[in-house]
């Protein structure tokens, strides 16, 4: 039973859920851009308006827990000091997700998710 569980499966178990949330989260903020599908970036977009709000805050402890979750002092670096200071003014939804269509092989929606500048 999946009493209490949150989120979407995405056909893996939670070990390699997670593992790929963090993976996504980590190609988002390296290169500003992804393209996924659509459960995957809806999934995903949890994890990075948590950071960027840990970022906004910019303490110690907010560092630390961004750290936990990306695993790359030179990312955390780079959201701390170049993304998190774009969205002061924003209270929430730092990502924007487009609908490319769907996939040619098993006919999955495919959805390009970005920063909002």
């Amino acid at each position: 039973m999946r009493h209490l569980k949150k989120g979407r499966k995405l056909g893996t178990d939670a070990s390699h859920t997670k593992a790929m949330k963090r993976s996504l989260a980590i190609a988002l903020f390296t290169n500003e851009r992804i393209k996924t599908t659509e459960a995957r970036a809806k999934e995903v977009r949890t994890l990075v308006d948590k950071i960027i709000t840990w970022g906004k805050k910019g303490d110690v402890h907010s560092r630390r827990l961004a750290l936990a979750e990306l695993g790359d002092r030179e990312l955390v670096h780079k959201v701390f000091a170049d993304i998190a200071p774009r969205f002061e003014e924003r209270a929430g939804g730092y990502t924007r997700i487009l609908k490319l269509g769907p996939r040619k092989g098993d006919n999955a929606p495919i959805v390009i998710m970005e920063l909002v500048d």
